[in-house]
């Protein structure tokens, strides 16, 4: 199958975050969590952002959280994303703890149809051969 060609800006894997891309790759996700201080952080790094500890490791996050905050584009920040909007950019509450920006799919961009507190759960839109994006929907 041949992958339609991507647009739209992509990120760029760093050492810190080549494992990171890797998992996303094979549909998984995965956090860095300290060892000093017991937190689970996003994005990854190697330095933890709590107590600024080098001490870290990496954890399978279980997918899942509540919707913290979102918005609805309906006017697109450049012409990439003109076809998508609206849509709904998102920061969700991962179960493990620590906050995480994304979108929110498979739901109508109309304010009814989402709250803040829904659960929702990940799922992967692989983009292009090398970035896959974690994105959520809701649960259920």
């Amino acid at each position: 199958m041949t992958q339609q060609p991507y647009s739209k800006p992509l990120p760029t894997p760093q050492p810190e975050s080549d494992f990171y891309w890797e998992k996303t790759r094979e549909h998984e996700l995965w956090l860095r969590s300290c060892n000093d201080c017991n937190q689970a952080y996003f994005y990854p790094r190697d330095l933890c952002p709590d107590c600024f500890s080098r001490n870290t490791t990496w954890v399978q996050a279980s997918g899942r959280g509540t919707l913290h905050t979102f918005a609805i584009v309906h006017r697109a920040p450049t012409p990439a994303f003109r076809d998508d909007a609206p849509f709904v950019v998102a920061i969700v509450d991962l179960e493990e703890g620590p906050r995480m920006p994304t979108n929110l799919v498979d739901v109508e961009p109309d304010p009814s149809a989402i709250h803040v507190g829904m659960p929702v759960e990940v799922v992967f839109d692989d983009v292009t051969e090398e970035i896959t994006l974690p994105k959520f929907k809701p649960a259920g």
